[in-house]
């Protein structure tokens, strides 16, 4: 085995990984990423980015069979599923390329392989396996393991993906035909996007989720608003329900679905999308050998990504929820930052992670639920503003949504911020700021807003808290 010896060693490539390595080239150290298949990982190949460029697809094939509401013609919109799905593909592949760049710009050195971490030293160096077959050893003072995560399967239940008829989110981004029926399993931010794009275009769709409400980790009046509009486009939701058993035979899928009051409903589709979480790829990777610890399928950090073994850092889908890119590459830098000692890095806080469901109509959040809010013993302040009370959203055609706003009552601190509608993926960054620079209702009540936007909603949410609402 030839050696090589670096500062800074990477392994994995996704929006943690690359971010980590060229953080650390930034501070000065020789480094390496090791990447076995796509610079860019998961999310950049096989998720964040193909889907939203799916989803951008959907959205215009919306816009254009309701051309009418807008003084527009568009007689029988149609769409080329093949060309939907190549242009996805496409924007994946320039912005792997644009990775390769960035890391070539920083002088990271990009090493092919599979990458574990070497049994018994006391540096954790690494092992690198190329596709030949012929493994190179290197040594650095410190790693990051970014490996990621896969999607969760049900074995027991029939539901192992086939790649035919039973898909996950990599299946699901390349279909070779729109199916008719579609069953999804798991209302989350993946499950739900992909229901909301086959169902844009044409296909029957059944949602089943296990808990009590679709989007479970959003606000409870977010999700029954979501669900409200879900049910409106003509998806059929079950809540509180299971599936049991998934039959496949004459080209279709029979799945037996147990619902809340203990009875079976067959739902038969064409495809079946899986949807119910991610584990760790946390096996064949070295991390019980060197002594990290491994609890429900992901490794255990620090906030800063520290696992406990000398010079050994994980991060992002590794490492547990929120299963987010951005926690990955903001985990990136901050475990690199910590590894050189540099002593003004916080660590992450997770209640300050905004997310993002790309469906139709937008969620986002930050924070606390209300609910959640209330657990904690908060005293809290509410607001509420809704779309149809902005011009913005009006002109737009965009009228219905809601924007939400949680306070505590005594301090004004902003707890936690909920939207659904038209471009809260883009809006709820501004309640991110404010939580992180720690602004009260004050700072947010005095700052502003630029009319016509959706962003005033924010505004009058905060407003509405402390019963100044102008609009409504």
């Amino acid at each position: 085995m030839a050696g090589s010896q670096f500062d800074m060693i990477v392994v994995g490539s996704g929006p943690g990984g690359y971010v980590a390595a060229i953080r650390a080239a930034q501070l000065g150290m020789k480094t390496a990423i090791v990447e076995r298949e796509h610079l860019g990982g998961i999310c950049l190949n096989w998720g964040c980015i193909p889907t939203k460029a799916l989803l951008r697809s959907s959205e215009i094939f919306h816009l254009m069979t309701h051309a009418d509401a807008f003084g527009l013609s568009c007689e029988k919109p149609s769409f080329d599923l093949p060309k939907v799905v190549e242009r996805s593909r496409k924007v994946a592949a320039q912005l792997s390329r644009g990775v390769g760049m960035l890391l070539k710009k920083n002088k990271v050195e990009v090493i092919e392989g599979e990458g574990r971490l070497e049994k018994g030293s006391a540096a954790p160096n690494v092992i690198v396996t190329g596709k030949d077959g012929k493994e190179q050893k290197l040594t650095a003072k410190h790693v990051v393991m970014a490996t990621g995560a896969r999607a969760r399967t049900l074995p027991k239940a029939g539901l192992e993906p086939d790649g035919e008829f039973i898909w996950t989110y990599k299946e699901a981004l390349v279909p070779d035909a729109m199916p008719k029926k579609l069953l999804v399993i798991g209302s989350g931010a993946i499950g739900i996007e992909f229901a909301s794009f086959f169902r844009t275009f044409g296909a029957e769709v059944t949602v089943v989720e296990m808990l009590d409400r679709v989007l479970p980790v959003e606000d409870a009046e977010i999700s029954k608003l979501a669900r409200k509009a879900f049910e409106k486009q003509g998806m059929k939701i079950l809540t509180e329900a299971q599936v049991s058993k998934v039959e496949k035979g004459g080209g279709v899928v029979k799945a037996s679905v147990t619902l809340k009051d203990g009875k079976t409903e067959i739902i038969e589709a064409d495809r079946v999308i899986l949807a119910i979480g991610i584990v760790g790829n946390v096996e064949g990777i070295g991390l019980e050998d060197v002594g990290a610890s491994i609890e429900r399928g992901h490794v255990v950090v620090d906030g800063y990504g520290a696992t406990g073994v000398k010079g050994l850092s994980a991060i992002g889908d590794l490492t547990g929820p929120p299963w987010l890119a951005h926690k990955a590459s903001h985990e990136g830098v901050i475990a690199v930052e910590r590894a050189v000692g540099k002593t003004d890095t916080h660590p992450l806080d997770v209640a300050k992670i905004p997310g993002c469901t790309y469906c139709l109509p937008q969620v986002a959040s930050v924070g606390m639920t209300e609910a959640a809010a209330k657990e904690a013993g908060r005293d809290v302040k509410v607001g509420r503003f809704p779309f149809i009370g902005n011009g913005k959203a009006i002109a737009l055609g965009e009228p219905e949504g809601l924007v939400k706003t949680v306070f505590d009552a005594k301090t004004g601190e902003l707890l936690g911020a909920h939207m659904i509608g038209a471009e809260v993926t883009e809006l709820i960054q501004g309640y991110a700021v404010a939580m992180t620079g720690e602004l009260t209702e004050a700072e947010l009540m005095d700052t502003v807003f630029p009319h016509p936007t959706l962003s005033e909603m924010m505004h009058e949410s905060v407003l509405d808290a402390y019963g100044r609402v102008i609009h409504i």
